[in-house]
């Protein structure tokens, strides 16, 4: 139940490459681009949004060093398209990336074929619909891939249906679109190892093992109109017995169980108005897990390049195996029903250099956890980032 120890910037939208190199060939278009994102940040001595404990692994007592980190990446992109035809057509697109740990990583890599504005089949590594979306280049300690490490036992967790949405490590996806008059419709199929959903593979104490990948369906239905979007959709693990864990008798437990439901309302002015309209958003999910409950709401708005947002979450965690941690006093685990308050706020300076490729986007949140039973730390924790963005 973790915001992990390194940060991560959620989107309504990404900021597409304002140049490239487009190359026409007989088998179709290809696109070359590229952008820049290099982060100064820094954050709270807990070092997690919403953490009780500050650490990974077996330490679970407070810190008291804030933290300092430069971190970034840089990504190279390649598209392919062509379409012939009855608007048929067909495409892929690759996302490399160099971070400054000098690891090289990926985003997407996917290829799709379907007929415009009709259906449209996806497979590959990608991220579907955005069922949680908080606008413009916004900080918040959160997850690294989106269906990675998202959750961490003794860390609150904020559930935003992105557990099936995609880009894993462990498994890839498929999915199907349709588009009709004003509804689009979409199914996301994702296969993975349902255990690096979890940091360290552990779950409410117990360490995972994992006996099967896990499949979750996606089913999303959405309606637009104009400015205004509206969607709902579920994400749900099929496959029973997944992974678990062995209990004192030797009986394994089923943990795998993870049924998700969420709803979203979009109204972007900018469409109509791109100088002076708002983009706001409204969304709200819940999640019912295997010993544990989770809700989230959250709403942000968008105006004049300047983001202000407010997430709320109330979980309740009935279950917890103190045997396989080194807590002491079980008020240092984030146990029974919890709050987490959550404000953040992002702008973005455009036109740097008078170069219309290059932006600043500065970054900031707020946050507290309260536990029902007025236990535990309620601290204060906060972060704030400067973000170099230049695209190529």
């Amino acid at each position: 139940m973790k915001f992990n120890h390194y940060l991560c910037s959620l989107f309504l939208f990404s900021v597409p490459a304002l140049s490239a190199i487009t190359v026409d060939t007989p088998e179709g278009s290809l696109k070359f681009y590229g952008d820049v994102e290099f982060n100064v940040d820094a954050a709270s001595k807990t070092g997690q949004l919403t953490s009780l404990r500050t650490n990974s692994g077996n330490n679970w007592n407070a810190g008291n060093t804030e933290r300092w980190d430069v971190n970034g990446r840089i990504l190279l992109g390649v598209d392919g398209y062509r379409s012939v035809a009855n608007n048929k057509f067909a495409g892929f697109t690759v996302q490399p990336l160099a971070d400054l740990s000098g690891n090289m990583n990926l985003d997407d890599a996917a290829f799709f074929f379907g007929q415009e504005k009709d259906w449209k089949v996806k497979v590959g590594r990608y991220e579907a619909f955005d069922m949680f979306p908080l606008n413009q280049d916004t900080l918040i300690e959160y997850s690294g891939n989106t269906a990675n490490n998202l959750y961490d036992d003794g860390f609150g967790y904020i559930y935003m249906m992105k557990e099936g949405r995609g880009r894993s490590s462990a498994g890839g996806a498929i999915q199907l679109s349709k588009t009709s008059g004003p509804f689009y419709f979409e199914l996301n199929t994702f296969a993975s190892d349902g255990t690096k959903l979890f940091q360290d593979q552990a779950y409410h104490g117990n360490a995972l093992e994992n006996k099967k990948n896990v499949i979750y369906l996606r089913p999303i239905v959405a309606w637009s109109m104009n400015d205004v979007t509206a969607a709902i959709a579920m994400e749900t693990n099929v496959v029973s017995n997944a992974y678990g864990y062995n209990d004192a008798n030797g009986n394994f437990n089923d943990q795998s169980k993870r049924n998700g439901y969420g709803a979203t309302f979009s109204w972007n002015g900018q469409k109509s108005n791109p100088d002076d309209g708002v983009v706001f958003n409204l969304s709200t999910a819940y999640l019912d897990a295997t010993d544990e409950k989770d809700f989230s709401a959250g709403t942000n708005a968008l105006w004049h390049d300047f983001e202000l947002g407010y997430i709320y979450a109330k979980n309740d965690v009935q279950k917890f195996n103190f045997a396989n941690t080194d807590v002491v006093n079980a008020d240092e685990v984030i146990l029974g029903k919890y709050d987490i308050h959550t404000v953040h706020a992002s702008y973005r300076i455009r036109n740097v250099m008078e170069m219309d490729n290059f932006d600043v986007y500065l970054g900031a949140y707020w946050s507290r956890l309260s536990m029902d039973n007025e236990q535990g730390d309620d601290k204060d924790r906060y972060g704030a980032r400067v973000r170099f963005k230049y695209h190529f």
